[in-house]
């Protein structure tokens, strides 16, 4: 998909796009790359590697990818895509990518060890009747440490 100097004599449209149109046949083949390696491995046979919420990440990166590559289709074919149903679609894929975030984000958040931080308490707290028995035990030493 390269342009020759050739190409961009013969085509005409504004010079100024000319780093814009550059850029967008770049990203075509990025996305045609992508495509490529997506399309390599069965689904079945990538589903089966993944947990339920990776499986439901790639299927939701998937529909968004297609409905917005729709989008600039329909934008190419001078179709208004913000008056299209296409833009609900996108808007209801944002909307489960954002809870599946939600649930991906609590799946991360640390869980807290109740042993653990009843351990902490106990002993960050001050506690009067140790303090006796700590100052007994001491005082037992210092009469030992006399006797001797």
């Amino acid at each position: 998909m390269e342009m020759s100097e050739d190409d961009n004599n013969m085509e005409e449209y504004p010079t100024e796009i000319h780093d814009y149109l550059t850029a967008f046949e770049k990203s075509l083949g990025s996305v045609d790359e992508m495509l490529k390696t997506m399309m390599s491995v069965s689904r079945n046979e990538l589903l089966q590697k993944l947990d339920p919420l990776e499986q439901a990440k790639l299927d939701l990166v998937s529909a968004y990818a297609l409905n917005s590559m729709f989008w600039v289709y329909l934008a190419t074919q001078g179709i208004n895509p913000k008056e299209h149903p296409v833009k609900q679609e996108l808007e209801r894929i944002r909307t489960y990518m954002n809870k599946v975030k939600e649930i991906a984000d609590k799946k991360k958040a640390s869980k807290l060890d109740k042993g653990a931080a009843s351990r902490f308490v106990k002993n960050a707290l001050w506690d009067p009747n140790a303090e006796n028995e700590h100052t007994s035990k001491t005082s037992a030493k210092g009469k030992k440490q006399q006797r001797d």
